[in-house]
């Protein structure tokens, strides 16, 4: 349990693990109530970069004639492995980075 509290009155661990377990509309609305905590801020953005990828690959899969299904399938493992490796992350306090958007979001969250 993390002994810093988010400004919504959570624990930080469980703001941002609610940045993932809800997908979009967590990370939305945790970005859009969260003031001071920086651990929140960051698996928002980052939780909202990484399955705002995962959509707009799914949707690109779709235009493949062929080898689509094939890489809409795996686009859905790793989206249900980014969901499980960050739900349990973030449950125990850590700032796990995934490549890529996770320095995206860290870039954003500067700039907040």
């Amino acid at each position: 349990m993390s002994p810093f509290k988010s400004s919504t009155g959570l624990d930080e661990n469980i703001a941002g693990a609610l940045c993932y377990f809800f997908g979009f509309i967590g990370a939305i609305l945790l970005l859009a109530l969260e003031k001071r905590s920086r651990f929140v801020m960051f698996h928002a953005l980052q939780s909202l970069f990484a399955f705002g990828a995962i959509v707009v690959g799914h949707v690109l899969s779709g235009l493949i004639p062929l080898l689509g299904p094939l890489l809409a399938a795996l686009l859905s493992l790793l989206g249900v492995a980014i969901w499980v490796i960050m739900l349990a992350a973030t449950l125990q306090g850590k700032w796990l980075k995934l490549p890529l958007v996770g320095d995206l979001a860290e870039k954003q969250m500067r700039k907040l």
